[in-house]
């Protein structure tokens, strides 16, 4: 992911993710992983709904967030959505990198 984020570095992108779970746990998450990038904590579930990114139930866990990408211009408009119902799968990174491409 490193090289990745490099790339969408250059290509002129902050990468953050955004998750339910608490600001502690995303922390402690974040410092295990080794992420170069923010994690945001919508713990209150304010923001995932409003980009449909939640899924009503998985596992018998309710308001856990998909899997999901998005690119949003510096005008704030979505220009590039991938919501997955498989939280084993990710985004399309080459579908990303060329939206970024051709916004930048």
């Amino acid at each position: 992911m490193r090289d990745t984020l490099g790339e969408f570095e250059q290509l002129g992108c902050k990468v953050f993710g955004i998750s339910t779970d608490s600001p502690f746990a995303l922390d402690s998450w974040a410092r295990e992983q080794s992420y170069q990038f923010p994690l945001l904590s919508d713990y209150n579930k304010e923001v995932s709904p409003a980009y449909d990114s939640l899924y009503a139930e998985l596992l018998g866990f309710k308001g856990v967030c998909k899997r999901s990408a998005y690119v949003i211009d510096s005008q704030g408009k979505v220009r590039y959505r991938e919501v997955l119902e498989d939280a084993r799968q990710v985004p399309d990174l080459d579908a990303i990198k060329k939206c970024l491409k051709e916004i930048s």
